[in-house]
C-alpha cells in the first residue's frame, strides 16, 4: 500500500514538471512576430516610421481605393501638417495691400479645419455611426489634401498677371480639390453609416470642404 502511494506521487510529481514553462511575454493575437517595443529603438527610426505612414496613408487619399487605410492606425500628424500648411501660406494673402500680419487668416483656417471637423465627427456620431471620434478626425484632415493641392496651384497661377482668364482656372482648380476631398473622405467614411443615413452624413462633409475651398479661394488674392 505505502510503496503504490509512492508511486502516486512520483507520478504527481513528472506531471508537475512536465507542465512547468517558462511565460513568454508574446501577445496570443501575434504569434510568431518578435516583440517590439517603440522605446528601444532610436528616435531616427521611429521619426521615419512616422513620416512613412503618414505619406502611405496621403497615397490613400490621392488614389482612395483602400476603404480602411486611414482607419486602421489613425494618427493627427497629417491633418496638423496640412493645416499648419495650409495657414502659413494663406497668412501672407493680403500683405501688399494692407500692413495686416497675418493673423486672422492663420487661426480662421485652424478655427475651421479642426472646430469644423468636430462638429462634422459629433454629426456622424449622432446620426449612429460605427466609427471613433478620432478616426473620423484622422479621415477628415487627411482628406484635406486635394485641397492642400489645390492652394498650391492657385499661388503659383497668382504668379502671372490676375484676368478673368486665371480667375476660373482658379475657380476651376479649387472645385477639383473640392470634389476630390469629398470624394475620398465618402469613401473612407461612407460604410460607418447606415444606408438611410448615409446623405445626411455626406452633405455636413461636403459642405466643411466647401467652406475651406472657397477660403483657399478667397484669400490667394494679391
Amino acid at each position: 500500500m505505502e510503496h503504490t502511494k509512492l508511486e502516486m506521487l512520483d507520478d504527481m510529481n513528472g506531471q508537475v514538471e512536465g507542465e512547468m514553462s517558462v511565460p513568454t511575454t508574446r501577445n496570443s493575437n501575434n504569434l510568431g512576430k518578435p516583440n517590439f517595443n517603440t522605446l528601444d529603438e532610436p528616435i531616427r527610426e521611429t521619426i521615419l516610421r512616422d513620416l512613412r505612414a503618414v505619406g502611405a496613408k496621403f497615397t490613400h487619399v490621392l488614389i482612395p481605393t483602400e476603404k480602411t487605410a486611414l482607419l486602421k492606425e489613425w494618427d493627427l500628424w497629417g491633418p496638423l501638417i496640412l493645416c499648419t500648411f495650409m495657414a502659413m501660406i494663406l497668412q501672407g494673402s493680403n500683405r501688399i495691400h494692407d500692413s495686416n500680419d497675418g493673423g486672422p487668416e492663420f487661426a480662421q483656417v485652424f478655427v475651421i479645419v479642426w472646430i469644423g471637423s468636430m462638429i462634422v465627427t459629433l454629426n456622424s456620431k449622432l446620426l449612429g455611426g460605427n466609427i471613433s471620434f478620432f478616426q473620423s478626425i484622422c479621415v477628415l484632415g487627411y482628406c484635406l489634401l486635394p485641397t492642400a493641392l489645390a492652394l498650391i496651384v492657385c499661388r503659383i497661377l497668382l504668379v502671372a498677371e490676375n484676368t478673368y482668364i486665371l480667375f476660373f482656372l482658379r475657380l476651376m482648380v479649387s472645385m477639383i480639390g473640392f470634389i476630390w476631398a469629398t470624394y475620398a473622405s465618402v469613401v473612407f467614411l461612407g460604410d460607418s453609416q447606415k444606408p438611410g443615413r448615409k446623405a445626411l452624413a455626406v452633405y455636413p462633409i461636403s459642405l466643411f470642404y466647401f467652406i475651406i475651398s472657397w477660403l483657399v479661394m478667397s484669400h490667394t488674392n494679391t
